[in-house]
């Protein structure tokens, strides 16, 4: 029989309320009912207000394409995360969000993306780099390593500067505290209130938030003196900085900047890290598929017009975004009452998306929790990628990094690839955990050896 992925195991199907939110504190996801892989649409109720996670395509299309507007960004999914986003354009609704995306879009089009190739290559490169210290067939936490990846990938192309290994661990580890000290959902998600509410963070949050916040404060600070002298280099916060608001004509201040680029920390970190985690673990879970992307990679040119000649590592990374996608659930509000498979959804609902169980939703997929990357080219493939895959969110609020992180993600696939191979460790299978994004609780353990020196 197959091997199958690991998964998360279901919570009982009735538990109180105070056991579920001891569970959803710990993990977002083994906190959550079997049923939820099989269900249209599930209500869950608290005193303070109702939810409803939606899995039925059409639903979604109405929240997040037909009808954005009626069903804007939770609040309390926003509460617990402000301390480190502010008012990023991930948190952030109506005509404030929609001038953050008139001003960030510019820089993420098409040929804004060729501009950023480079940085990413040049950080794949480097990645391969430091693989060689450890490609001795002992066991080694990859998550660390992709996280390394990912941050080298974002100040390279966000600033143009290589991360050193000690900042880069120093982030990481911070993010991860931020996440462990910091679910999701906080009181605030719970008990209904104004934004001036007190809501409670532990004191760790708010200093892993701080000290994150401090980082970038000083690079944006920096990079506008740069901007003023003449001096920037055109990459993407050169490019964010200096685009006015074409309705009007306003740039971003220092603090709307430091807003935008946490997020871009987030969004691009954190999700790429998670993801390049996963990946690299499937891969060694199913050798046969690990050697065609290893073959695909040893005849990349390593160019951006050659991208497109690496279709299996794609799919491979299109099926790891659905297995294990880095943002596990997302959260919308009602703002005027409607009705939903016959059930009224009063105003103020709360409408959860989850791409975790969409995307392993038994009555969609074919063999939904299963590794095969060739479902892409099967009609019941090609049907869920249009109607029930949504790693970067769907819609006009879909991620305005989607099109970097499929590049970034398999241009450093093919760039670790290339040079070694990967093999699970016996008695370490990972156990995904959901905090902010979905990563292993005691980490992804793998070894690592150089292709032209393999342990048989």
């Amino acid at each position: 029989m197959t091997r199958l992925p690991p998964k998360p195991a279901a919570r009982p199907e009735r538990v109180s309320l105070i056991r579920y939110l001891r569970l959803f504190r710990r993990d977002i996801l083994s906190a959550q009912p079997a049923k939820l892989y099989r269900a249209w649409m599930a209500e869950f109720r608290t005193p303070f207000f109702r939810s409803y996670l939606i899995n039925d395509p059409k639903l979604i299309h109405e929240v997040l394409k037909a009808r954005p507007d009626d069903f804007p960004k939770s609040e309390r999914i926003g509460a617990g995360l402000r301390p480190l986003l502010g008012d990023s354009v991930f948190l952030t609704n109506g005509e404030t969000w929609k001038r953050q995306r008139r001003i960030i879009d510019p820089a993420f089009e098409g040929g804004r993306l060729r501009d950023t190739f480079s940085g990413i290559m040049s950080a794949g490169q480097a990645a391969a780099d430091r693989l060689a210290a450890v490609a001795d067939d002992s066991p080694q936490e990859i998550e660390a390593l992709t996280s390394h990846a990912a941050a080298d990938v974002i100040f390279r192309t966000l600033f143009s500067l290589p991360i050193e290994d000690e900042t880069a661990q120093k982030v990481f580890h911070e993010f991860r505290q931020y996440q462990r000290s910091q679910p999701i959902l906080n009181l605030a998600a719970f008990v209904p209130g104004p934004r001036w509410m007190p809501r409670f963070f532990r004191s760790e949050t708010r200093q892993t938030a701080r000290n994150i916040r401090a980082l970038i404060t000083q690079l944006t600070s920096d990079r506008l003196a740069m901007i003023a002298a003449g001096t920037a280099p055109d990459d993407l916060s050169t490019k964010i900085m200096t685009t006015p608001d074409p309705q009007t004509g306003d740039t971003f201040t220092v603090e709307e900047m430091v807003d935008q680029v946490a997020i871009f920390f987030l969004a691009g970190h954190e999700t790429s890290a998670s993801a390049l985690a996963w990946t690299l673990y499937l891969l060694a879970l199913y050798p046969e598929w690990q050697d065609k992307v290893a073959t695909e990679a040893a005849s990349f040119d390593g160019t951006f017009a050659n991208l497109s000649t690496l279709k299996v590592t794609r799919d491979v990374f299109r099926e790891a975004l659905r297995l294990y996608p880095p943002v596990p659930m997302m959260v919308r509000e009602a703002t005027t009452p409607t009705v939903f498979r016959e059930r009224v959804i009063k105003r103020g609902a709360q409408i959860v998306l989850s791409p975790w169980h969409l995307h392993r939703h038994t009555r969609l997929w074919e063999n939904p929790d299963g590794f095969d990357p060739s479902r892409w080219s099967t009609e019941n493939g090609k049907t869920c990628a249009r109607d029930a895959y949504m790693p970067f969110s769907s819609g006009p609020r879909v991620c305005t990094g989607a099109g970097f992180a499929m590049i970034e993600g398999v241009a450093l696939i093919a760039a670790l690839l290339r040079d070694y191979e990967f093999k699970v460790v016996d008695g370490r299978e990972p156990v995904p955990v959901a905090y902010l994004t979905v990563r292993a609780k005691n980490g992804i353990w793998l070894r690592i050896n150089k292709r032209n020196d393999r342990h048989i």
